[in-house]
């Protein structure tokens, strides 16, 4: 009994020096190459053509530590930015570990920025091997840049946030409620290079250029035309994000503007309000601004006619009176219904011209259209016998859209 004793307690002796051990390296100042002092944290990478066309200019944009607090000096600026000619992104990032003496982390990126001369030439070798690195998050966006990617990136300076890493975070959140920009993501583009019935896209990026006299000159009803490196906009930061980057398989073929990119999102149920510019119906020489808003879900239908698709796209909305004259009836039954008939013909001209610009000139299935095709074959050979990569550009398309004008925000019946 005595000798039972003692090897429980010897036992328990053991577990006790096992479990201080533990402790003690636990918490323990370890210094390895995983501690955060040997790390250098990455929020943007941006990828240019180098003066050798075999070879990258690639720019990373790091975060100083005193900027992981917001407690810093704001005058101090948050990021630094390091730019090496490569190979590749793997031999860029292994030349940057080698020349600031700390790993780079990639865990943090938020932006992706690639020029649009490397779009022009493909970007599936980019796009593969930023995903198969497993600290970039499929969440990070794409930006293809008018200007230079290292241009864009000096010049995206948050004026509103501390912290770039937090501006690019939240900037595509502007898509839900203006629909000029888009939330596009790495994951997102690399769904569309493997997809066989849709297209990849990305945010069209470019410089603010100030009062730009070509858009100052134009009709005001066409302010839905602007696009990155086309605005009026001036201020502190010096980039805008206004369109669409639109691919056919990895390579960049077009773009874009805001009224495109708010169909965009519309057939893709991307949006929650946006703002359009109609003619007045009251009078053809002024204009109303209308909030239109979605009344249900947009519905498509993708239907074969003699072999070609025949695409329906039904959308509902509701809609404010933004701007108002005080002498025009807004609560007048008849009123509303003219506005919300006017609505309806722009926003189906709007969406028809957008689709027929993506599959006639573009040939490329940015939508997905080509999902919803297989309910028209038996079997999956026929399926891919039609070809649906060559077939969206013999496409039809007939857009329904009902627009209900509830007068304005606070002018209403009581």
């Amino acid at each position: 009994m005595i000798n039972i004793i003692k090897i429980n307690k010897l036992i328990r002796n053991i577990l006790i020096v096992v479990v201080i051990i533990a402790l003690l390296l636990a918490f323990s100042s370890s210094y390895t190459s995983f501690s955060i002092d040997n790390l250098a944290f990455v929020v943007a990478i941006g990828i240019d053509k180098s003066s050798n066309n075999d070879s990258l200019k690639v720019s990373f944009q790091i975060a100083k530590p005193s900027a992981i607090s917001e407690n810093g000096s704001s005058q101090d600026s948050p990021a630094i930015i390091n730019t090496v000619e490569a190979n590749s992104i793997n031999s860029a990032i292994n030349l940057m570990n080698s020349y600031i003496g700390k790993e780079l982390n990639l865990s943090h990126c938020k932006l992706i920025v690639i020029s649009e001369l490397v779009a022009k030439d493909g970007i599936s070798d980019k796009i593969y091997t930023l995903i198969n690195n497993i600290q970039i998050r499929p969440s990070t966006n794409v930006v293809i840049s008018k200007a230079d990617a290292k241009y864009y990136i000096e010049n995206s300076k948050p004026s509103l946030e501390t912290l770039p890493s937090k501006y690019y975070q939240i900037f595509p959140n502007s898509s839900k409620y203006t629909g000029y920009t888009v939330n596009a993501t790495i994951g997102d583009f690399f769904n569309g290079l493997t997809c066989e019935s849709c297209e990849p896209y990305a945010i069209l990026g470019g410089i603010v250029s100030g009062n730009n006299q070509e858009y100052v000159s134009k009709d005001l009803l066409n302010s839905g035309d602007i696009k990155s490196n086309e605005t009026s906009i001036s201020g502190n930061r010096g980039t805008e994000n206004i369109g669409l980057a639109v691919f056919k398989y990895d390579k960049l073929i077009g773009e874009l503007n805001a009224i495109e990119t708010v169909c965009f999102s519309i057939i893709k149920n991307q949006i929650n309000g946006f703002l359009i510019t109609i003619t007045d119906p009251k009078d053809n020489e002024k204009y109303l601004d209308l909030y239109l808003y979605h009344d249900r879900s947009t519905k498509t239908k993708v239907d074969l006619i003699n072999g070609s698709p025949f695409i329906t796209v039904n959308c509902d909305f509701n809609g404010r009176i933004y701007s108002m004259k005080n002498d025009v009836d807004y609560l007048n039954n008849e009123v509303l219904e003219e506005i919300s008939f006017a609505a309806s013909k722009y926003m189906e001209v709007q969406m028809e011209n957008y689709l027929y610009k993506t599959s006639k000139i573009y040939k490329s299935d940015i939508d997905g259209f080509g999902k919803s095709v297989s309910s028209n074959f038996l079997t999956i050979d026929k399926l891919e016998k039609f070809n649906w990569e060559q077939n969206y550009e013999n496409s039809f398309f007939k857009v329904n859209a009902n627009v209900n004008i509830k007068s304005g925000f606070l002018l209403t019946d009581t």
